[in-house]
């Protein structure tokens, strides 16, 4: 029986919008292009989600990802309040899962920064019944370790849980702790997916 939904939280619960951020700070096309791969799709976004590097740190290391565009990162990563979005059907899907007695939770690589200027965007954080940001504890998926402390820190069992997140590579790791997995496409497809997998496992 499932009694706990996990959830990531870009591309699930909220658009990671990244490349509408850079455009709304005046670049776009190539220099657009450019910008996200020095920045957003970099690993140094990684070390951002893990909270180990200062924003400092993170912020020279996208500088020598593109040197040429040193102060178009730095106009872009000054405020990061417009890079997530929440989802317009987010919150009527947490409350119905929620009125329906699942417990919910978050897993998600997501930085201290993004937390700080764009929290109006995770509003729905108050139906959860908790989570962890990658940032808070130091750890990133798909690493095994920060699936370990969720499930320690709240008490789960894998085999109750389902994990829906939209890397392919971080649904594995849950699978291989015992926890099931929906790679998340769209959340249309997701809201189908789970409303299958739950209806299956009340069976």
């Amino acid at each position: 029986m499932i009694r706990n939904i996990i959830f990531d939280i870009g591309n699930v619960l909220v658009d990671f919008c990244w490349r509408q951020h850079i455009e709304g700070c005046g670049y776009s096309g190539r220099t657009a292009d450019r910008l996200g791969a020095a920045m957003m799709q970099s690993s140094a976004w990684h070390e951002l989600d893990r909270g180990v590097w200062t924003e400092k740190e993170v912020l020279d290391a996208f500088i020598r990802n593109g040197p040429e565009l040193e102060e178009e990162i730095h106009r872009v990563f000054e405020n990061l309040g417009t890079i997530v979005r929440e989802y317009p059907g987010t919150a009527s899907w947490l409350t119905s899962l929620k009125e329906a007695g699942y417990g919910l939770f978050y897993l998600s690589n997501f930085p201290a920064k993004v937390e700080r200027e764009a929290g109006e965007q995770l509003s729905f954080l108050k139906y959860m019944d908790g989570g962890i940001l990658s940032y808070c504890v130091r750890e990133v998926k798909p690493e095994p370790a920060i699936y370990r402390l969720l499930l320690e820190q709240y008490g789960l069992k894998p085999e109750e849980c389902v994990f829906l997140d939209d890397s392919p590579e971080n649904i594995r790791t849950a699978e291989t702790l015992g926890i099931k997995g929906i790679v998340v496409k769209s959340q249309e497809q997701a809201r189908e997916e789970l409303k299958r997998l739950l209806e299956e496992a009340d069976r």
